[in-house]
């Protein structure tokens, strides 16, 4: 018997397959219910082909407080706006939750009207979720109720970046913040399942294309996390590149450090960083790419350090993961495992596909 019981809400989406997907697999955890309002009635696998065969689960139509009921867990995987009505109900009957939406990700109830275009449902709940990036909150995911994952393109910015924010190297002269420049691309499955002109594979895939430039909702749950980290005033200038690809984000992250910065120094920062991490790789022998990390739970971050110009030097971080897996509900199993007190890596230790 496994010993715990999960629930899925919201898991027609590509999202919510992955998460489905994982737990199917989870030595520890059984997935009990899959919710949603749409497909009601039927089978996985009638949705999400791969899991042809492997639970005689339905989708179903029910209020996610009573969904939820008996479980340990719950893993949202609703949309922006709609997590935001049904997460504190699921939490009031004392079910843990994890959140895949932006909804619960930021502290200001200003920045969340400005990037996510409507007013919070519940102001007061914003900071009461922990956020949910192993790799800096791993101690208080443990000891949380509830969690919000991170955003795809903010996970991978946000590990570029961390060793840095860390040791104090986003800091300018005199304590001055930096700028940093961030050119992301991402893959279409980012965009959800629901087709749209944008996300429209013949467009799509003879084309790159940016988007929400220096707007994009990310951006202030990017600043809260290297604030977090010790780099608090970072400025940040994003600009998303929407690829021709299904899976992953590969972003390049520019700052400009002192002329005496050498390459040894950030490596060994980053070797610091993410030498016991289990889904973090530190590469010095290549740069990250998306075909190293699609299809796993694992990121890539590397760097490149440029000649000395006057008083600074470029230094170009590069990191890399798969947007639905590491970026999206792989870590939100990461986390999930986290809280129950199991083995963080459970159902998720199996490398991407090559090529």
């Amino acid at each position: 018997m496994k010993r715990f019981k999960a629930v899925v809400v919201g898991g027609t989406g590509y999202g919510g397959a992955e998460m489905i997907r994982r737990l199917l697999i989870h030595p520890d955890v059984e997935l009990v219910r899959v919710v949603a309002v749409d497909h009601v009635g039927e089978t996985l696998g009638a949705v999400h082909p791969p899991l042809t065969g492997r639970s005689p689960l339905r989708f179903e139509n029910l209020p996610p407080a009573e969904a939820v009921r008996g479980a340990d867990v719950a893993l949202l995987g609703l949309p922006h706006k709609v997590s935001a009505q049904h997460a504190p109900g699921i939490l009031a009957v004392g079910v843990k939750v994890v959140d895949m939406s932006g909804d619960f990700r930021l502290r200001d109830a200003a920045a969340y009207e400005r990037y996510y275009g409507a007013r919070h449902p519940h102001p007061e709940a914003l900071g009461t979720f922990v956020y949910g990036l192993p790799e800096l909150n791993r101690e208080a995911i443990k000891a949380a109720r509830a969690v919000a994952s991170p955003g795809c393109f903010a996970t991978t910015i946000e590990l570029g970046l961390l060793p840095l924010a860390r040791a104090g190297k986003l800091a300018g002269a005199a304590g001055a913040a930096r700028t940093v420049h961030v050119v992301g691309m991402t893959g279409s499955s980012g965009s959800g399942v629901a087709p749209s002109a944008g996300t429209h594979h013949p467009v799509r895939a003879v084309n790159l294309k940016t988007y929400k430039v220096l707007e994009h909702q990310h951006t202030p749950e990017i600043l809260e996390t290297l604030a977090a980290a010790g780099a608090s005033g970072v400025e940040l200038r994003f600009v998303p590149v929407s690829a021709p690809l299904s899976r992953g984000i590969l972003v390049t992250s520019f700052v400009e450090l002192p002329a005496a910065t050498t390459a040894e120094e950030l490596a060994a920062l980053y070797e610091e960083a993410y030498g016991r991490e289990p889904f973090v790789r530190f590469v010095r022998d290549r740069l990250p790419e998306v075909a190293a990390v699609a299809g796993g739970n694992y990121a890539e971050v590397g760097f490149t350090l440029g000649a000395a110009a006057g008083a600074t030097r470029t230094l170009a971080v590069v990191s890399a993961s798969d947007n639905l897996i590491k970026g999206g509900a792989g870590q939100a199993i990461q986390n999930m495992n986290l809280m129950l007190g199991l083995a963080e890596t459970a159902s998720l230790e199996d490398p991407g596909p090559w090529p």
